[in-house]
């Protein structure tokens, strides 16, 4: 068991995630306008220049991809390929700080994140979207609703998703503890290759249990895709994903939600994350796949495929 499996094996599993943001966050903003695009970047306001793919046919519905930590938008061409072949349009940008993206030194948090994502929907046009997030993604698409609301959204969906609070604290106490992601962040500091490895390796794919059928191929494409990212912006992301409450954003959800979470989830656990949001969303739909790890869309990309079709198509 390597240190990374030892880090998320000793962690609680529940959150009763229930703090508050400023009045502030919770009013809904204009998605900022961008300075330039072409055909595979976004500039936005701030000049930071997002890497994106816009797949399929241009008048077929929208979906958008939002991925995870320390990952970028290849890690989800699995679905976006079953999807376009479909008749869908689908669109995934790369992270501020990820993969082809640029990797600014500030502005490495959860609202500049949900910002980025409201900018490529509007310089791209697009409205009716279902935006499907994924572990740190599904707090990107959560944040965003809570900042912009669902002028431009149809539907949402969160796969092994972060909300509502990973962190524990004070009023949180099932979360995981602040030594969790300390352990992650020594390892990022120290040799963040060899962490990536860890986690790809062990618990991400659920590569630990016994029986695993182990992937060499999807364990170098994610470190492959976290070592393109920014050494600062990955090292910030820490912090936006695993501190950040996101119990007013789901509350905010007024659109039907998919909520499809792994219950063997070592770096998720179900119950603080999956279980907790589809009970914050008003009449949400909770999909558990038995035994699935936390990188589900990989293990069981097929299954999730059709279910995301099912869903967008209801």
């Amino acid at each position: 068991m390597n240190a990374v499996t030892r880090i998320f094996a000793v962690a609680a599993l529940a959150v009763a995630a229930n703090a508050v943001f400023a009045a502030d966050k919770l009013a809904i903003r204009q998605p900022a306008a961008a300075v330039a695009k072409t055909a595979s970047y976004i500039t936005t306001k701030d000049g930071v220049q997002l890497y994106y793919k816009d797949w399929g046919p241009r008048n077929g519905p929208v979906v958008t991809f939002s991925h995870g930590w320390p990952l970028s938008s290849d890690s989800w061409e699995s679905q976006m390929i079953f999807l376009a072949s479909k008749g869908y349009r689908v669109i995934a940008h790369d992270r501020r700080g990820h993969g082809r993206s640029s990797q600014p030194w500030e502005g490495n948090d959860m609202d500049h994140y949900a910002d980025d994502l409201a900018t490529v929907i509007n310089t791209l046009g697009v409205k009716d979207v279902t935006l499907v997030g994924f572990s740190t993604g599904g707090g990107e698409v959560a944040r965003y609703i809570g900042r912009y609301g669902t002028s431009r959204v149809k539907k949402a969906a969160l796969v092994s998703a972060v909300p509502p609070l990973m962190l524990k604290t004070d009023k949180n106490p099932g979360g995981l503890p602040i030594e969790v992601f300390d352990g992650i962040r020594k390892g990022e500091l120290e040799n963040r290759s060899q962490l990536y490895l860890d986690i790809a390796s062990g618990p991400f794919f659920g590569f630990n249990r016994p029986g695993a059928k182990v992937s060499q191929g999807s364990i170098q494409s994610f470190w492959a895709q976290g070592m393109q990212g920014g050494h600062k912006s990955t090292y910030d992301s820490i912090a936006a994903f695993s501190a950040t409450d996101f119990t007013e954003d789901l509350k905010r959800f007024d659109v039907p939600t998919l909520v499809v979470h792994g219950d063997d989830d070592q770096i998720v656990p179900i119950d603080a994350s999956g279980r907790a949001s589809a009970k914050l969303i008003k009449n949400a739909k909770l999909i558990v796949y038995a035994g699935a790890p936390h990188g589900l869309a990989d293990t069981h990309k097929d299954r999730l495929n059709n279910d995301l079709l099912a869903f967008i198509r209801e």
